[in-house]
């Protein structure tokens, strides 16, 4: 079952059941004090084109889309706390919150999350690091995003161990056969790239599927409901749709709502609930 709400998160978030969650992800704006944009683009087959392709072939690039919103808070943790006191209400006895942010607030947001669940619930912090982007000359490169878990029962929660997908030996010669051809599991840092390719949607801040995925898979079970209510481009819903969850997304976004809509379109019909 799949269900997409337009509305304001915190007036969503307050009407619905305590303890009614398994998993809740989260990937609020970061606050990086300026917008946050995306342009979509097509390219087509012309001689007179602006780009040059395959063999020296010429294309045009035609704009078929765009988005912003501004991305700068003067109380970031203030935004944050009401809607992170909800998501503690609504988790189940078993359930977790993962909160994706940045180098920018995420010590702040640790802090805050520490008083609301008690630093006993915090379990870890995860690094999402990628290779892609410029390099300024000033500083080293920031190519991570950080992503707090917090259980409601740090003594009981769901993580499914057999569930974690394998990754290579960085050197299988040291480890023997057998081991190599199984792989390791990942440690708390997560190598992936950005989205490429076919499973973009054009939305500003789309993650990876890859990554939520293994959260999905991790930290929830078959059946289980998944909650994000700063949904987006709708990633948390495809992964629970492809690992047999139920999912609420919630996002105040028209456009988002659009493309959660297309993007999900062949999941059991979403039902799209705007906020009386």
């Amino acid at each position: 079952m799949g269900e997409i709400i337009l509305g304001d998160n915190l007036d969503v978030l307050r009407t619905l059941p305590d303890a009614s969650f398994r998993l809740i992800y989260v990937d609020p704006p970061f606050n990086t004090g300026k917008a946050q944009s995306r342009t979509r683009i097509r390219v087509v087959r012309d001689d007179d084109g602006d780009r040059t392709g395959f063999q020296g072939r010429r294309y045009q690039t035609q704009i078929v889309g765009s988005s912003e919103y501004p991305d700068v808070f003067d109380d970031y943790i203030g935004f944050l706390r009401p809607r992170m006191a909800e998501a503690y209400r609504v988790l189940d006895e078993h359930g977790s919150l993962f909160l994706h942010v940045d180098y920018r607030e995420v010590h702040y947001c640790k802090i805050m999350l520490d008083e609301i669940f008690g630093r006993p619930s915090f379990i870890n912090e995860i690094i999402w690091a990628y290779d892609y982007g410029g390099r300024p000359k000033t500083r080293w490169p920031a190519k991570h995003d950080n992503i707090l878990w917090y259980a409601k029962d740090p003594a009981n929660y769901t993580y499914n161990y057999d569930a974690i997908d394998r990754i290579p030996y960085l050197a299988p010669g040291l480890v023997g056969k057998a081991k190599a051809a199984r792989g390791k599991t990942p440690t708390d840092v997560w190598w992936h790239t950005i989205v490429t390719g076919k499973e973009k949607t054009g939305y500003a801040t789309q993650k990876p599927l890859n990554i939520i995925q293994r959260i999905v898979r991790v930290h929830s079970n078959p059946g289980d409901h998944l909650l994000d209510f700063f949904a987006g481009s709708g990633t948390l819903g495809q992964a629970a749709h492809l690992e047999g969850r139920n999912f609420t997304l919630i996002d105040n976004n028209p456009e988002a709502i659009q493309v959660m809509q297309k993007r999900l379109a062949h999941c059991t019909p979403p039902n799209l609930l705007p906020l009386p």
